[in-house]
């Protein structure tokens, strides 16, 4: 494998935990009301026989900045859509009216705040540690390369700096997701 393909491979990896990082984030609840609150949560469907997200099975839509309403397509799955928001990890009760469901988003206190803003650290975390996994892992196909001799040492030096450059921008990268959410998270 070329030093090339390695640092193609190790950038693909990284760019991928960025966007699973900024994936998870859409749904962590902020003051606002948005959709990517709840689309990814799983709804067991007991008349279909499977578990599938609420983006599937019904139209999220904002009528007010403090209220999200879940229309679904299918009227009889509106139980098991109100059942699963209930016990997801959301902390908000719905409300049915046996034609859709309305969601109100209750304001945030200031713990609670706090509370997300570690979470969302945490999941920063972890999205790190896989950029760091990918350098590794890049780091020791170049070695591995160069204990074959199908690169030279320069070469392998050369690579890894590149390597550990991609690692600084997407370590970067992430560092700015987290700063932008926990300031969306903090406004009142």
């Amino acid at each position: 494998m070329t030093p090339a393909a390695i640092e193609k491979d190790c950038t693909s990896k990284m760019s991928k935990a960025v966007e699973f990082l900024k994936q998870e984030l859409r749904g962590v609840r902020t003051g606002r009301a948005h959709a990517g609150l709840v689309e990814h949560i799983k709804i067991v469907v007991a008349s279909y026989g499977s578990t599938m997200e609420l983006r599937e099975l019904a139209t999220i839509s904002v009528p007010e900045p403090s209220t999200l309403l879940v229309k679904p397509f299918d009227p009889g799955t509106l139980k098991d859509i109100e059942k699963g928001l209930q016990t997801s990890s959301l902390g908000i009760t719905p409300m049915s009216d046996g034609k859709s469901i309305r969601l109100p988003i209750p304001p945030l206190s200031g713990e609670r705040r706090q509370q997300l803003v570690q979470q969302v650290k945490k999941m920063a975390e972890a999205q790190k540690i896989a950029v760091r996994n990918a350098r590794r892992d890049a780091n020791k196909a170049i070695e591995a390369e160069e204990k074959g001799k199908t690169i030279g040492e320069d070469d392998a030096k050369e690579a890894k700096d590149r390597v550990q450059k991609a690692t600084n921008k997407f370590e970067a990268e992430i560092d700015g997701v987290v700063s932008a959410k926990t300031k969306e998270i903090e406004e009142v």
